[in-house]
């Protein structure tokens, strides 16, 4: 995914290899696959082989011995997001990307980050970072720990990102990164016993990110905010998607108005147009909300060290 190696780099500009990450979009839903030559991937739509994905380039639908057919995407820090395994609740990317653009992560950064969980925004941390700079996470639970790592050495960002087992909020961050960081980010039960360390770590005017999903951590941090830390802010980010798509629309069902066939116009068709008789059917472009929409995940409190 973001190998250091521009020759290696994944992108839509290069061919699949043998060994590659690839993540197969199936009607409605993805999977993450490794590229092996001698393997398949059997599915509803048929077999496919994986020596057929070789050489192609990544966007490119692929065909099954059936005639079905499936796209191999290159798997970007979105797309991994929507296929890694949920080790715990994960960040999606209308948070992602709030994230990182109030912490003002960008490439050259040091970031840490408490706790790791399924690695979801450590990913985006390490595309953000790249390529010279490098996040450092940690998590208490070991076997997290190490199935983050393993997930990293898949998508190609071990070089990026250092997994580390460690209780932040009882013992702190290492003393290594002692002014060292641009940015922290929290995602803890009791992220106010950690800010003291995350402070210590800040460089002068770095920032930091607390996620949480009750207002009543909110509050309490924000109150340990306020002794190092300024322009302290929280967000709550409700994210809204519509669904555009083309619809047919029998005008013989709505001169009532009261047909669920299809919505009434708002406005009347050109004159090309109108001639048709009333009976006709025609298409139009329709935009509606989704049927499934996101509510509340957290809150996301940010403040910046003061400068001493």
């Amino acid at each position: 995914m973001l190998l250091m190696d521009s020759s290696t780099k994944i992108s839509f500009n290069r061919c699949i290899r043998d060994g590659d990450l690839v993540i197969v979009y199936e009607r409605h839903t993805m999977k993450a696959v490794k590229v092996c030559e001698n393997s398949v991937l059997q599915n509803r739509f048929g077999v496919f082989k994986h020596s057929d994905w070789i050489g192609k380039p990544f966007g490119s639908k692929v065909f099954s011995n059936k005639g079905g057919f499936v796209y191999l995407l290159a798997p970007t820090p979105e797309l991994w997001t929507l296929v890694l395994s949920h080790r715990t609740q994960i960040l999606y990317i209308a948070d992602i990307s709030f994230v990182i653009m109030y912490l003002e992560v960008v490439p050259g950064c040091l970031v840490l980050e408490s706790g790791t969980g399924s690695g979801s925004l450590t990913t985006s941390f390490a595309r953000a970072v790249s390529p010279m700079g490098h996040v450092y996470t940690f998590d208490f639970h070991e076997q997290r720990a190490a199935s983050a790592r393993e997930d990293f050495e898949r998508t190609g960002i071990s070089t990026l990102v250092t997994v580390g087992v460690r209780d932040i909020q009882g013992d702190g961050f290492p003393d290594q990164f002692s002014g060292l960081a641009d940015s922290v980010f929290l995602d803890l039960p009791q992220p106010w016993l950690a800010i003291p360390s995350a402070r210590n770590m800040l460089k002068q005017d770095g920032t930091l990110c607390s996620f949480s999903p009750c207002i009543e951590q909110v509050q309490r941090s924000c109150e340990t905010l306020r002794s190092d830390f300024t322009d302290i802010r929280t967000f709550e980010i409700l994210l809204r998607t519509y669904e555009v798509r083309e619809w047919k629309m029998d005008h013989s069902k709505v001169n009532d108005g009261n047909s669920t066939a299809c919505p009434p116009r708002k406005r009347r068709q050109p004159s090309s147009e109108a001639s048709v008789g009333d009976n006709a059917s025609s298409s139009a472009v329709m935009a509606r909300p989704s049927a499934e929409t996101r509510g509340h995940t957290g809150y996301l409190t940010f403040a910046r060290k003061c400068v001493s």
